[in-house]
């Protein structure tokens, strides 16, 4: 099995189940889409990571030509994808940060995961996640440089989560991750290829080394961290590794961006 031999009905279904996945948006389906769905379409999750960055993009486009300074437009934009994404990957973030803060053993980091309500911990990497975001896009400011930054950073950052389920065991028989399961090889292949690709266009071939590199030590870093905490991934693990990801790209970007300034 491999992406080549899935057919265009097969492409386009993995492709609506990545964005039904990873998005609110409406695309005409109200079908249930079950663990294998997800493991299957794994690759066409940094598809709908470009939909949002686009989408993302388009909104700061719009602030800046209505004459907003780009303080304001990276924060209109950063709304935006939230409400694209019906805020999933945050919520995973702060659902990670209070267990992996607050709780005293594995169990109760887990029901602490599990737990609707926010804490401390949880509103703290919040906010630090979106001031990252936001200062980076503030620092890049030229609206063509925003759109290829966010989009590669949607890109990359959702391109990360097939590859993790797949070598990060699911540390509970329950939930989101136990139902996926290990996405097929060549789903976290596919994958890895986009992002690398996006990554390329955004930042040049040097700096997508740079940031693969960066990306790649986030994501062992969160494997360590989630076996260590609680003795493998979750759903809102992977929401706190999608975060982070966009971080490190926003910020690769930012830096690289600046350079490259006369």
């Amino acid at each position: 099995m491999s992406l080549l031999n899935t057919g265009l009905a097969g492409l386009a279904s993995d492709i609506k189940v990545g964005v039904l996945f990873c998005t609110r948006l409406p695309i005409g389906s109200s079908a249930v889409i079950n663990g294998p769905d997800v493991a299957r379409a794994g690759w066409a999750m940094p598809i709908a990571g470009a939909l949002v960055g686009a989408l993302g993009s388009l909104t700061y486009w719009i602030a800046v030509a209505l004459g907003l300074p780009p303080m304001s437009a990276a924060m209109v934009a950063l709304i935006a994808m939230l409400i694209i994404t019906g805020g999933l990957h945050e919520d995973g973030l702060a659902d990670t940060a209070d267990g992996f803060g607050g709780g005293r053993s594995r169990e109760h980091k887990l029901a602490i995961m599990r737990d609707a309500r926010i804490g401390t911990f949880g509103v703290c990497a919040l906010v630090a996640s979106l001031i990252l975001q936001w200062s980076a896009l503030v620092s890049i400011a030229e609206p063509r440089q925003v759109a290829t930054a966010l989009v590669a950073a949607q890109v990359s950052a959702r391109a990360t989560l097939p590859a993790f389920m797949r070598f990060v065991p699911a540390a509970r028989a329950d939930g989101l991750s136990a139902e996926i399961g290990r996405p097929p090889s060549w789903s976290v292949a596919t994958a890895t290829a986009i992002a690398a690709g996006a990554l390329v266009i955004s930042l040049g071939l040097t700096g997508a080394v740079v940031a693969l590199l960066l990306l790649s030590c986030a994501g062992f870093f969160m494997g360590w961290l989630s076996v260590k905490q609680i003795g493998g991934q979750t759903g809102d693990v992977l929401g706190a590794l999608e975060q982070g990801g966009a971080i490190v790209i926003l910020l690769t970007a930012a830096a690289l961006y600046r350079s490259w300034s006369p």
